[in-house]
Order: structure tokens, then sequence, then C-alpha cells
């Protein structure tokens, strides 16, 4: 149920396992269409990909950019670049990589075939749900325990016909406090632009009540000196207009019952500021084609698959936490000196960060970078203060 990364990549493997098997996908959307621009990974991801499916991983890694360095831009003053690289690829490229190597394995997918209902369905013998945030199979079921939190900030998923050659971070004052973009190459002609503000400052400037053109008109002046001339584009793949959303941080207590699976968002969701979201679908549909093809029996695969992923899930889950943390507490960092915000923006997931001063967490990790002994005594806290801090704060997904 559902035709993005996770659904696709579990029918193919799942076919590559044993090609006689039965493999329906279906897609609500009609074939080539998609919502959003680009995604992220990182070279980590590329060698799984092969591990998995060299055919598919040569070709993903093909059609993907590579970005090299990331950089820091504060309303053009203070600009910093900092060592990094990773891959971005255009959504509906990925995709469409991906059905195609399905079906030449021999799976069926039935593109524009939207099920409202489990009814629907004919009798089967798995029936794996990854239909999104939003998953209609799952909320259906009603079993899983689901949880949803609704982060505060707005933002809105764009793109834009600037090439990005590395990873931006910009950040822009307003009269009613700061808004910052997230911008990255998504393939030779186009970009990804994911722009994130907070709710005050969203209503403050009147993204509230304005039709979409005047959102973008104002957000092109207001990033002007980055955009360089070019243009946003909110109009998605599958020809919607986007708009301004809540990053919802969906966690199930469950992610099986019966002879339903979950996967991908319908199963969990960790903020994009962390850009993990593609990868972690990814593998979730490994990591459920291997439980199920070394595992005789549907419910012990089953089970061992949930307690895989939800394990796996541990850290990325409280990374994307901290993340979300530090962008809502941005006033925080935003008149350090360029090199230390950098610094501590991409140190961003650290446990021990909201609890220092961002002068004093500074201090302490240039400290640690040139004494070994410092070094490993931060390593070995960290994790211990993120207990403690874990314990004392109700999950995530109850605040």
């Amino acid at each position: 149920m559902g035709g993005g990364p996770a659904g696709l990549y579990f029918a193919l493997l799942m076919k590559l396992s044993d090609p006689g098997q039965d493999i329906t996908v279906f897609e609500r959307s009609a074939v080539h269409s998609t919502y959003g621009w680009g995604v992220t990974f990182e070279d980590d991801l590329i060698r799984k990909l092969y591990n998995s499916d060299p055919w598919s991983a040569k070709k993903i890694e093909q059609a993907a950019s590579r970005w090299v360095n990331q950089f820091v831009d504060v309303e053009g003053k203070q600009v910093t670049e900092a060592r990094g690289n990773g891959y971005s690829i255009n959504r509906r490229h990925l995709l469409d990589i991906l059905a195609s190597r399905a079906q030449d394995l021999g799976v069926h997918i039935e593109f524009d075939h939207e099920v409202a209902s489990l009814a629907q369905l004919p009798e089967v013998d798995l029936i794996v749900a990854c239909d999104g945030v939003n998953s209609r199979i799952r909320n259906e079921a009603g079993s899983f325990q689901t949880k949803v939190r609704l982060d505060s900030h707005k933002y809105i998923w764009l793109g834009t016909d600037k090439v990005f050659e590395s990873f931006t971070y910009a950040f822009v004052r307003t009269g009613c406090d700061w808004l910052w973009a997230y911008a990255y190459g998504t393939d030779a002609r186009s970009s990804t632009f994911i722009v994130e503000c907070s709710a005050e400052t969203w209503k403050g400037l009147g993204f509230d009540a304005m039709p979409l053109q005047d959102s973008l008109s104002l957000l092109e002046k207001l990033f002007e000196r980055h955009l360089d001339g070019h243009r946003l584009i909110g109009q998605n793949r599958n020809g919607t207009n986007v708009r301004w959303l809540n990053f919802r941080t969906v966690t199930n207590h469950r992610w099986y019952d019966g002879k339903i699976v979950l996967t991908g968002d319908s199963a969990h969701t960790t903020h994009f500021s962390i850009g993990s979201g593609t990868k972690l679908a990814i593998e979730d549909a490994a990591t459920l084609a291997e439980s199920l093809q070394h595992h005789g029996n549907l419910e012990l695969a089953l089970q061992s698959y949930e307690r895989q992923r939800q394990a796996a899930l541990l850290q990325p889950q409280n990374e994307a936490r901290y993340s979300v943390r530090w962008f809502e507490d941005i006033s925080r960092y935003i008149d350090l000196e360029s090199h230390q915000f950098a610094t501590l923006l991409f140190l961003r997931r650290s446990p021990l960060l909201p609890h220092l001063s961002p002068q004093l967490y500074y201090r302490f990790h240039q400290a640690t970078e040139e004494v070994a002994f410092l070094r490993e005594l931060r390593r070995r806290v960290a994790p211990k203060a993120k207990a403690i801090h874990d314990r004392r704060k109700p999950n995530i997904a109850e605040r």
C-alpha cells in the first residue's frame, strides 16, 4: 500500500528473493507523479543499496547529485563553509528507478489506484502499509497505538531553478524575527528550497492570509541574495500546489498486527532537519524483506522486523528531537560569532547542548577536539546525559 521508496524497494527485494511470489503495489498517484522535490542521503545508504540490489543501487548513484561542503549564511554578514558531502536526488527520479526495477522483476504496480479501506483488498498473506504519515491502513486498523506530535514551527517545501552546489543554511532577519531555509541541488536544473519559521513569524509576516503566489513573491524577496534572481516553484510534480505545514512526528508502539505491517512514514517520522526520512524508509524495507526471507513463520518474521527497526530508530528519533529544539531555541545562538554559530548548528543533535550556555558548550567542544582524553570523555558522557534527560522528560510523542 503506497508506491514510495519503502513500498517499491520492499517489493523488488521480495521478488529478487523469490520470483514466484505474487506482489502488487497500489499507488494512488498517477505514473511519474509525486510530491516534493529532492531527498538527501549519505554514503552509508549507497553501500547498503549495493549490498541489497546492485542494479538499482548503480542507477540511483548515477542519477544522484553529489553536493560538497555545507554553507551557513546569516544575513550575508556571516558566511561559514564547513566540510561535508552527501547525495541528493529528484524524488520522482528515485521512484521511477525503483518502479522500473520492480516491474522488470515481475511486481505488479497499479498507479492511480486509491484504496480507501481494507475491505477493498483481496485475500492476501501480508499487507505492507507504506501509505505515509496519514496512513489509512494504519488508522483503520487502529491497533498500533499511534501517537502524533505536531511541531509548532511552520515550513513549506519548495523548488527553485537555481542549482545549489553545496548544502546551504540561509538565515534571514525580518521585522517579525527569523526565517531560515535549507537549500540543496536536486538535479542539473533545480534545487530543493525548504523554508521554516516560528508560527509567530509566519503569522506576523501575513503568510496565514496570503495566496500561494503572494507567499512565493515575498519569500523570493526575503531570500533574494541567496536565490540570485531565480524563482521559487510552489507546484509539485503531480500538479498540486504546496502549502505551509506543521511537521508531524509519528510514532507507533506496535509496528505490526496480524498480517498488517507498517513501514516508512506510516511507522515513524523524523524531522527533515536531520535528512534521514528516505534512508530510514529504505532500511525498513530491507529489514522487513530480510526478516521474511530468514524466518519461515510470519509472526516470528514480523516480531524480528519490529524489534530491529524500533531499536534502530532510537538514535535518529533522539537526534531529530534535539535538532528541532535547536531551531525552536534559535534566539540562544543567532547572535554568536559566525564560526561559533555554525559549529553549534552542526552540533545541534547533542543532548548536552540545551543544558549548557552556547559559549560554554562551544569552548567545551573546542577543548575536546584538541585533547584526546577530553574527546573520549565527551563521547562517554553524552549518552549518559541523554539517558538522564530522557528519564526526566516524556516521550516526544507525548509532549
